[in-house]
């Protein structure tokens, strides 16, 4: 991705560069890298339990279903995001309890979620590692999201020493992206040719 125009994008130009170059990927492609996360992240988990906030990807965001029974299968205690009620403006993600695909259902934005009861925002504070949507991630650890801001509402709650994990494709790790001052910084990147690659939260 990176060319010598990509340090003159401001945020919404990052947003359209990756999300056309993530519609032109091949079905084929994208299966394939979903399985290669799926691997990574299987490696990651074995031999080690604890609770970790995940995601169902919605459209061309990379990851799958795969990815969480990985965690799941692991031993480890999987919680999904629910978009809270509609209110004045994003707040933070609450979450419930990943109990396998059939426990799923279609909530706000297209996102599946989990059936179980809702334990709240601060139920992100619980887990050891937090698996993150991202468009694009620096080796600065600045994440780019999809500009809801409702990550930028939850992350500030998890808990000091947490693992912080952006899931991209290989060319979505990039050498800088414009951030903000408040920006909760990632610790790592997750991406299917490379699999965990620490993060400089720096600069």
């Amino acid at each position: 991705m990176a060319d010598p125009g990509t340090e003159r994008l401001d945020k919404a130009g990052w947003r359209a560069r990756v999300r056309a170059e993530r519609r032109a990927l091949p079905p084929e492609t994208r299966a394939a890298e979903a399985g290669a996360l799926a691997t990574w992240v299987t490696e990651w988990a074995v031999g080690q339990q604890g609770t970790a906030c995940a995601y169902v990807p919605v459209g061309t965001e990379p990851g799958s279903l795969a990815m969480l029974e990985a965690l799941h299968r692991s031993g480890w205690r999987v919680l999904l995001p629910v978009v809270p009620e509609p209110a004045a403006g994003p707040a933070p993600l609450e979450w419930a309890e990943y109990h396998g695909e059939a426990t799923l259902r279609l909530g706000a934005f297209g996102l599946l979620e989990p059936l179980g009861p809702r334990l709240g925002a601060e139920a992100v504070a619980e887990a050891e590692a937090v698996f993150v949507p991202a468009l694009a991630v620096d080796r600065r650890g600045v994440r780019l999201g999809r500009g809801g801001g409702y990550y930028d509402r939850s992350l500030p709650l998890a808990k000091p020493g947490a693992l912080l994990a952006a899931v991209v494709r290989d060319s979505e790790l990039v050498a800088e992206l414009p951030g903000e001052p408040h920006d909760v910084r990632m610790g790592v990147a997750v991406t299917p040719g490379h699999g965990f690659v620490p993060l400089t939260a720096a600069g």
